[in-house]
């Protein structure tokens, strides 16, 4: 079962050694950097979040990322249903191609736009928890 963040960290006295390559280390230090975190906070959080310790999604994250995941489907169903038609020989109906596409940019949009928000949020998290 997963311990609360609170109880995880109240207690850093144990100590986790592995070895880097010098271009692993730069690597791992800039993505801290760029989160905004020390390379031990950076290291911790991915490592915890891996382990399903800290889920990195909370549940309304997921149930958004659900709902955009069900359009997705909608739409991939739409334009299956349209290739279907062109390879049998019949012409779709007059926008429903170009109708299917705009929903798809639409959808793709979202889901890039909520999961840049997912990652701030996540990031302003891991800074809040590791001050």
């Amino acid at each position: 079962m997963a311990r609360s963040r609170s109880e995880v960290s109240k207690r850093r006295n144990k100590v986790a050694h592995f070895r880097l390559s010098p271009a692993e280390f730069d690597a791992l230090e800039a993505a801290a950097g760029a989160a905004g975190l020390t390379i031990s906070a950076f290291i911790r959080s991915l490592s915890l979040e891996g382990a399903g310790v800290w889920p990195f999604l909370g549940a309304e994250d997921r149930a958004v990322l659900d709902l955009l995941a069900d359009g997705m489907r909608a739409i991939g169903a739409n334009l299956n249903k349209i290739a279907r038609a062109i390879n049998t020989g019949r012409v779709p109906v007059e926008g429903e191609v170009a109708g299917s596409i705009k929903d798809a940019h639409i959808i793709a949009t979202t889901v890039a736009s909520e999961l840049a928000a997912m990652t701030r949020r996540s990031a302003a998290t891991r800074r809040e928890e590791d001050s």
